[in-house]
């Protein structure tokens, strides 16, 4: 089953969302020095890749899990940074 277009402009809203959201982190980042914003702005930036590979390739339904790592990695990748930045204080 072929995705309709609102399938598409709902992903490119995503997508831009979370490349909107990287920018912000990385000028904050850039602003402060703080690794965590350097860690959100990296996050943002997976979850945007991950949601382009998803409204680009053809992969049946059953086959985009490992698309779905991309997310995880992502949020992996938070909840590490969240976890140095507590413990350094």
């Amino acid at each position: 089953m072929q995705p309709g277009s609102m399938f598409y402009l709902l992903s490119g809203l995503v997508i831009m969302g979370d490349l909107v959201a990287a920018l912000f982190f990385a000028k904050f980042w850039k602003r402060s020095g703080d690794g965590l914003f350097a860690v959100f702005a990296a996050a943002f930036l997976l979850l945007a890749v991950g949601q382009l590979l998803l409204a680009t390739t053809d992969v049946p339904v059953e086959e985009r899990s490992w698309i779905y790592l991309i997310r995880l990695a992502a949020f992996v990748l938070i909840i590490i940074g969240v976890f140095q930045k507590n413990r350094k204080g």
